[in-house]
């Protein structure tokens, strides 16, 4: 199967709502890549992808979803000793808590 070079874990979070935090817990430092679905797919079929986050020197490391749609969050150890240990934790906003200045309708 054609994917990265390198090891990592992958978490399919579903979909997501904006605002929502990703609260990813780590044994080492490691990267942490949040990305959509279509960037996950670029990541597996070694292609330029784009994502949130990246070399977590602490845990645990909080990234907010930017946006509604289905995430995935990828931890890897390129450039690091080694695979971490790694454990996600979604923390859900309270309803209504995006402000009005925020909220946006997809054209």
């Amino acid at each position: 199967m054609a994917g990265p070079a390198f090891r990592f874990t992958h978490f399919d979070l579903k979909q997501q709502r904006a605002g929502t935090v990703v609260e990813v817990t780590l044994s080492a430092v490691n990267n942490v890549r949040l990305m959509t679905a279509v960037n996950f797919q670029r990541f597996t079929e070694r292609l330029d992808f784009k994502f949130a986050g990246g070399v977590a020197k602490k845990s645990p490391i909080r990234l907010a979803i930017p946006e509604n749609g289905h995430w995935h969050v990828i931890v890897d150890g390129e450039g690091h000793h080694g695979l971490a240990d790694a454990a996600v934790k979604l923390v859900l906003p309270p309803a209504g808590s995006i402000p009005a200045s925020r909220q946006q309708k997809a054209s």
